[in-house]
């Protein structure tokens, strides 16, 4: 299916439920949805739910934190990250292991997999939970295998982001024991675009970088203004070194050249315990949102080069600019310095207690917290 018809079929539907396997339920509203439209179809999966399954139903919910999930349903785990991203490596794990816990705490025992957004969410807790499910193989769980990767590939897959697989590639290795942690630390010192996307109606661009570190903005660039064909490369260089530990978001920007708004030119996620070679790249599909933007050449590719300290790295010279490329280092420029992921999870936030008052909050605090070691054994399985 077309990228096209996908995201028309994405942005159609008012509410979509799906029982992924016979215990698995996939609970999915468009990002756009009307807020009277979705509590109105709230409310009423809910009273359905709640028919067929009673008390036995346990809600993890992927998108902005709600209150009006909690008034419906007490067992509510949040485990909400910014749509179309990929979640923390951690929180995956997190998220499977409150799977398991719940489905094994009773047979009669369900999972509703809440999203407001992008179905790619839900597509990275079915995939990773497949994986995470084969580890102790069962007849029954081979079926419900095939039923979510049949899930997976028809409905999620088409609209995911190439960094969401890469996170769920990542935790089939940790899980496996084929990707060993790298635990070294690694300074990030050049970020080179290989082939230059036409966001100028001249050509060119003004491309500017935003590093997040556990979605915390930890690095912002000068505003680099490009000119010349799409085969030219430029090189955005950070010295001293910038120490990078975790889960990694880089988002490059084009900054418009005659009015104060932006454009995101490509966006990538990684882990670094992943990371085993100084010189990483990024090919056009394996980057957020570009993989199907034509402004970005269908040669181009991102190269990330690293070391083990901040000391400037010997012998990379003809990494430098040309005299085309001219930099502006006012990063005090608000729309510059603007950063997308500080509101998450507050603009949805609603300070009023459901009618289970703060024992919601109290048992979803003890679920969690619960099965902490049993997550750590997890990541540590085989890798340390």
């Amino acid at each position: 299916m077309s990228q096209s018809v996908v995201q028309a079929m994405e942005e159609s539907y008012e509410v979509d439920l799906v029982y992924i396997t016979e215990r698995i339920i996939s609970l999915s509203f468009p990002a756009g949805a009307e807020e009277r439209s979705y509590n109105s179809n709230l409310q009423e999966v809910a009273t359905m739910l709640r028919s067929k399954h009673g008390e036995h139903y346990l809600m993890l919910n992927l998108s902005e934190r709600r209150s009006d999930l909690s008034k419906l349903n007490p067992k509510v785990l949040e485990f909400g990250w910014p749509d179309h991203h990929a979640p923390a490596l951690d929180k995956i794990c997190s998220m499977c292991k409150a799977i398991d816990t719940w489905l094994s705490g009773d047979q009669r025992n369900v999972v509703v997999l809440h999203n407001k957004g992008n179905r790619g969410r839900t597509g990275v807790v079915v995939a990773a939970y497949m994986h995470y499910s084969s580890i102790s193989a069962s007849a029954d769980q081979a079926l419900d295998r095939f039923a979510m990767r049949r899930f997976y590939e028809d409905k999620a897959l088409p609209v995911g982001q190439p960094s969401q697989i890469r996170y769920v590639r990542y935790f089939n290795g940790l899980l496996s024991g084929h990707i060993k942690i790298n635990n070294k630390p690694l300074f990030l010192h050049h970020v080179i675009m290989h082939g230059i996307p036409n966001f100028e109606s001249k050509g060119g661009c003004r491309p500017f970088l935003k590093i997040y570190q556990a979605m915390q903005p930890v690095y912002t660039s000068g505003i680099y203004n490009v000119q010349g064909d799409s085969n030219t490369s430029i090189c955005i260089t950070i010295e001293p070194g910038l120490l990078l530990k975790g889960d990694i978001l880089l988002k490059c920007y084009h900054k418009k050249y005659r009015n104060l708004t932006r454009d995101v030119v490509f966006r990538v996620q990684f882990h670094t315990c992943a990371i085993h070679d100084l010189g990483v790249v990024f090919g056009k599909n394996e980057l957020d949102e570009t993989f199907k933007d034509e402004r970005f050449p269908e040669y181009g590719k991102v190269e990330f080069v690293f070391s083990y300290g901040p000391e400037k790295i010997k012998g990379l010279g003809h990494l430098e600019n040309g005299p085309s490329v001219s930099v502006d280092y006012n990063t005090q420029d608000p729309l510059i310095r603007w950063d997308s992921y500080d509101s998450f999870d507050q603009h949805c936030e609603d300070t009023a207690e459901g009618e289970h008052g703060t024992s919601d909050k109290s048992w979803s605090k003890q679920f969690v917290c619960g099965t902490f070691y049993e997550r750590a054994a997890i990541w540590v399985r085989q890798n340390y």
